[in-house]
């Protein structure tokens, strides 16, 4: 007996339909290249903190770490995080309006499969994170990507973001600080996200992941703590950023009593719950000294700097804004038409060894997403090859 063998026919629309992942795609190629100056991952390269390390020995040791938590994660973690974000985003929390989560990206696709149903359009101002668009398209949904105002620093176009609502959007999501251009939103743009969102019945999905990282005197302002927002917001924070702690998978979601448990019922069958060690890990991150992350912020303004004082020599090449947080740069391509993002970067690891992710990954064409999270001697070795690759190319 012979089988058919078309498997294409096997695999539902709604992941075939989803391109390739352009950063996924150049981590797989830089893995192929020898000595690569990497400024293409948004991984802290300064590695977890010792006491975070410690805490998560110890509870291996003492045996906590083999079963299943709670689906919303440890009682005492959470209030933890309520008091944080009272503390630090001003927002009123109970442990009850908490989930822990794999990373806020579990959170965040969680969140979306609660409140969005086939059909639903979702804004997006753009350039954005692209697993956000993938999140919605998953659940069914319609990205409707609003373009940023690239020349005042990509801050968000609240003309065209307001024109953009219709009769079928439900949500606005959006990150801040940007990744991948740094930006940061302005208190008062952000309350007139609120207005439009008020006005027009949406809900609003945050991921703050980089809330901790801004430069030049710029705040992060989390919009949950706007005057009637709160029942209206689901913010999505990550122990990954700010504690440089990326393999432990480990974030929150923040929402109100009446949307939590529904995003709980969507947690449960992708995760069942955080992994414990990364839950006691959390807690110490929380509990323990907070000078590591004052340290991070210092090195990323370093090296941000850095950045544009090395991108400021190639200004026949790039132009580019200065990221007022994160530490995630987007400086658009100068050269000659034709060369597309993506050729661009794949031109770069392979003849000059340099890892940059495309810009075309986040909606973003015409761009190269470069990271200031490692240490200044690659930033800098990253951009000798550049140079060099250039003076010889053009």
């Amino acid at each position: 007996m012979e089988y058919n063998q078309n498997t294409s026919q096997l695999v539902a629309d709604r992941v075939s339909q989803i391109p390739k992942s352009a950063i996924h795609e150049m981590t797989r190629l830089s893995k192929e290249i020898d000595d690569v100056a990497f400024l293409s991952w948004a991984r802290p390269t300064s590695g977890t903190p010792a006491h975070i390390n410690k805490a998560a020995v110890k509870a291996i040791e003492e045996g906590k770490t083999g079963g299943y938590s709670e689906p919303e994660g440890f009682y005492e973690l959470r209030e933890e995080i309520a008091k944080k974000l009272k503390e630090f985003n001003h927002i009123e929390a109970s442990p009850n309006e908490i989930i822990v989560t794999v990373g806020a990206i579990e959170g965040l696709t969680a969140a979306v499969m609660a409140v969005i149903n086939p059909g639903d359009e979702v804004i997006f101002p753009v350039p954005g994170y692209s697993s956000h668009i993938r999140q919605v398209q998953l659940a069914g949904g319609k990205p409707v990507c609003v373009p940023t105002i690239e020349e005042k620093g990509f801050s968000l176009d609240m003309e065209r973001l307001e024109d953009a609502v219709t009769d079928k959007t439900k949500a606005i999501m959006f990150s801040d600080p940007n990744n991948p251009t740094g930006s940061v939103y302005s208190k008062e743009a952000l309350e007139k996200v609120a207005q439009i969102a008020s006005k027009n019945n949406l809900i609003v999905i945050t991921d703050e992941a980089y809330e901790y990282f801004t430069f030049d005197g710029q705040k992060h302002h989390s919009i949950a703590s706007f005057p009637g927002l709160k029942e209206r917001v689901i913010s999505a924070f990550t122990f990954t950023k700010t504690y440089a702690m990326t393999g432990w998978r480990i974030g929150y979601v923040h929402a109100s009593p009446e949307l939590i448990p529904q995003i709980k019922k969507a947690h449960i069958p992708f995760a069942i719950c955080a992994p414990v060690v990364s839950q006691y890990a959390a807690l110490e991150a929380l509990r323990g000294p907070q000078k590591c992350v004052d340290d991070f912020r210092r090195h990323y303004l370093t090296t941000r700097n850095l950045m544009c004082e090395r991108l400021d020599r190639m200004t026949h090449i790039f132009e580019y804004q200065k990221p007022k947080g994160s530490y995630l740069m987007f400086p658009k391509i100068k050269l000659e038409k034709g060369r597309d993002s993506l050729t661009l970067a794949k031109q770069l690891l392979k003849e000059a060894h340099v890892s940059t992710t495309p810009g075309i990954a986040f909606r973003g064409e015409g761009h190269l997403r470069l990271s200031f999270c490692v240490p200044e001697k690659t930033i800098n070795k990253a951009f000798d090859r550049m140079k060099d690759y250039f003076n010889k190319s053009n």
